[in-house]
């Protein structure tokens, strides 16, 4: 069964997250499909969020800073993106019956990139630091001493498909300014520590190369038959 392979991102944050709904429909037809990308510069509040009394003054701390605030439809608590060293990256499959295999999506998917990073020259360990960005069950940190969160993954499930999808930094950049800024507002704890980055944990710094790493090991053995989104990623 070949992957279909989605490559680059659209040229704004709407259009670019329309594509990524496509995953989901090529799924659901029958081929997996696979994405890694990197995403406008963003701050993407949870559903969580939206309902906190800081809400309105958090999307304002953001675009202060030049991340557009956006809400997303899957995972937990507010994500930021730098719109060069941060990845993102989805696997979405056909499902025979949405109740059953989550917890095997998640843990297949987690592997891979663990394969992937760890392929990079990254030690890793399952787990995040207390107070983290977007805390969650099914997360990466850096092991060692340079240890941070430096992978989030979610999961959202359709009755004919599910995407498993994530986020991934590669540099830490301006990030934990703009995170610290956003949790301060909604008063949500948050460590600014807790941020963790593959360049910090000595992997390359190469976003590119990181990237495909991690699309090759999202494939596996598959057939790719790939499809180029836009022109400015």
């Amino acid at each position: 069964m070949p992957a279909r392979v989605f490559r680059g991102r659209a040229e704004t944050i709407d259009a670019d997250r329309e594509v990524s709904e496509r995953l989901l429909d090529v799924a659901a037809a029958g081929d997996p499909a696979v994405r890694v990308w990197t995403p406008h510069r963003q701050v993407a509040f949870g559903r969580r969020d939206a309902c906190l009394e800081g809400y309105d003054r958090a999307r304002d701390v953001a675009r202060e800073r030049g991340f557009p605030p956006v809400e997303r439809s899957v995972g937990g608590r507010a994500v930021a993106y730098d719109g060069a060293t941060t990845l993102a990256f989805a696997r979405a499959e056909p499902v025979a019956d949405f109740r059953r295999g989550t917890d095997e999506r998640y843990e297949r998917l987690t592997s891979d990139v663990e394969r992937a990073l760890e392929g990079l020259g990254v030690a890793l360990e399952r787990g995040e630091p207390e107070d983290s960005f977007c805390p969650g069950t099914h997360s990466l940190q850096a092991g060692g001493v340079a240890a941070g969160k430096l992978v989030g993954i979610a999961q959202r499930v359709r009755s004919d498909a599910a995407v498993a999808s994530g986020i991934l930094i590669v540099d830490d950049g301006e990030l934990v300014d703009v995170l610290e800024a956003v949790y301060g507002a909604l008063a949500v704890p948050f460590d600014p520590d807790s941020v963790g980055s593959v360049a910090a944990a000595g992997g390359p710094s190469d976003p590119d190369r990181v990237r495909e790493a991690l699309e090759d090991a999202l494939v596996g053995g598959r057939r790719r038959v790939a499809e180029r989104v836009a022109v400015d990623d």
